[in-house]
């Protein structure tokens, strides 16, 4: 993992810790929608990239908040248009 990365899992991890308190469904949330609000576009990016390729060192709450982040970005996107003849 580099050293960027570890940074990245080290804050989602505080993140989701803060949020334990409300129980894991509303944690998960509300480190994702914290994530959302607060962490710069390129840092979500490169915390979905660390998921993808197996999300060493996230607790359970900060990888499924970023799983969730993942199918929110995978639902923003829009579908490929094609040519009508």
């Amino acid at each position: 993992m580099t050293a960027a990365a570890e940074k990245l899992v080290r804050m989602a991890n505080q993140i989701s810790r803060f949020f334990t308190s409300s129980g894991e469904t509303q944690a998960i949330a509300d480190t994702a929608d914290h994530i959302v609000k607060f962490w710069d576009p390129r840092m979500r990016a490169q915390l979905l990239a660390h998921v993808d390729a197996g999300g060493t060192g996230l607790d359970p709450v900060a990888l499924q908040a970023a799983k969730d982040l993942a199918k929110r970005s995978l639902a923003k996107k829009p579908l490929p248009t094609t040519a009508c003849n």
